[in-house]
């Protein structure tokens, strides 16, 4: 059965059906050849229950913050109140990138959001400034990952709700791994100035860096939002997305009048259209997931490559290269949804913290989303600086290097992840 449930798949997604179809169209032959007692109408019920879950309303909540932010001020404030304190370092340009690509994402959740807003701004002044276009998109492109780790993630929220796993504790829990690959980006960028010479930014004056962190005040108010009021059990993650609509509303519209009246049609159409192909591929998912474990493919395919009784670390080496492969070539979401069902009795055997492999995952969803040959953010990055797909690879595998060397980190030692968790909720 899994061999003809990969075949309709490959055969389906060859012909250019976008990845909705092949899920359900796989399911449902399982269903028709090889549980012929059941009927169909599961089909329907596992779709709806599938994006039952309260927890979902958080996604289309964070995407329509997203839009309204995007479309705004708040990128260039974040980026200037970063370059007032960091430009006049070595590297301090390519930190700065790093920093604001870490202060939007927190905003936004977005990492191609992200890649739009901090690399429109920032890469004709690291041009400028003698960096080479190469690092310039490929530290752009990797920085915004971080908008994947740090709250809030859509990621985190998918993942949160298929495995039954708190997404406030990973919303948490993701800003330990965010701050370790910050610090390991700022020092590549530190050596690679130093290496070429790149000449270093007029210092900024206390005033104008006063006056920066005055601009950028309300902009920063979303991750003290999120993270200060899921810690501070003022609301949960979803009602955290929906302060942070009003918010963005507040800020954009009222505050720093960006947006008129006349956009919300086209914000809410854009939120509309992104939710709709979100919550249909969950939809299908949910079916494609409920027929493995039905048929118990997971127990089956652990079994066959070796991993059933597992010890934790190579437990969590083999979920990783399994997401790492899988994002390569397919969309994060549906990695997420056909794979977690297919570890979740493996994680469960080991002894694993589901919020430990709930990171680690992510980190794969981030580093995916960068990874050739069909990262979401090279497609974003090739469409905004209409650069070649090509060149905008080339710059690529140092920051995929240090990807990875934070997850070999992450898997030694755990607490670099958890500690923020067990302080907030243990």
């Amino acid at each position: 059965m899994t061999v003809m449930m990969l075949g309709v798949m490959t055969v389906l997604l060859l012909i250019g059906f976008p990845m909705m179809m092949p899920l359900l169209v796989a399911a449902i032959a399982a269903f028709i050849f090889y549980i012929p007692g059941l009927s169909l109408q599961l089909t329907i019920q596992q779709m709806i229950s599938g994006i039952q879950p309260a927890a979902l309303i958080a996604v289309p909540m964070f995407i329509l913050a997203a839009d309204i932010i995007t479309r705004g001020h708040s990128a260039d404030r974040l980026v200037d109140v970063v370059m007032r304190f960091m430009g006049h370092i070595r590297g301090g340009l390519a930190v700065s990138v790093t920093s604001a690509c870490a202060l939007f994402g927190a905003v936004c959740g977005s990492t191609q959001a992200t890649v739009v807003a901090v690399g429109g701004a920032m890469r004709p002044r690291m041009l400028k400034a003698g960096y080479k276009d190469s690092f310039t998109i490929g530290l752009i492109v990797n920085a915004a990952d971080l908008a994947y780790l740090i709250p809030p993630s859509i990621g985190m929220i998918i993942y949160g709700v298929i495995s039954g796993t708190s997404i406030s504790e990973l919303f948490i829990a993701g800003l330990g791994p965010g701050f370790l690959i910050i610090i390991l980006f700022s020092l590549y960028c530190i050596w690679y100035a130093k290496r070429h010479d790149i000449p270093v930014e007029e210092k900024a004056t206390w005033k104008e860096r006063f006056i920066s962190i005055r601009r950028a005040l309300w902009p920063l108010g979303f991750p003290l939002i999120v993270v200060g009021g899921i810690y501070g059990g003022i609301f949960s993650p979803t009602e955290a997305a929906a302060v942070c609509v009003l918010y963005a509303l507040i800020l954009e519209w009222v505050v720093f009048r960006s947006i008129k009246l006349r956009d919300f049609y086209d914000i809410a159409l854009s939120t509309g259209a992104i939710t709709s192909m979100v919550f249909i591929l969950i939809a299908a998912g949910a079916v494609f997931s409920w027929v493995l474990s039905f048929a118990q493919v997971p127990q089956q395919i652990i079994s066959s490559i070796g991993l059933d009784g597992a010890g934790p670390v190579v437990t969590l080496i083999a979920i990783n290269i399994a997401f790492f492969i899988g994002c390569m070539f397919v969309d994060s979401i549906v990695v997420i949804l056909i794979l977690v069902p297919i570890f979740s009795p493996l994680v469960k055997a080991a002894g694993l913290d589901p919020v430990l492999v709930g990171v680690l995952i992510t980190l794969q969803l981030a580093i995916g989303a960068a990874t050739p040959p069909f990262g979401c953010n090279i497609f974003t990055a090739v469409a905004v600086f209409r650069r070649p797909f090509v060149d905008v690879i080339r710059g690529l595998p140092p920051f995929l290097i240090i990807l990875l060397f934070a997850t070999v980190m992450l898997i030694a030692f755990p607490q670099i992840s958890l500690f923020l968790r067990d302080l907030a909720f243990r």
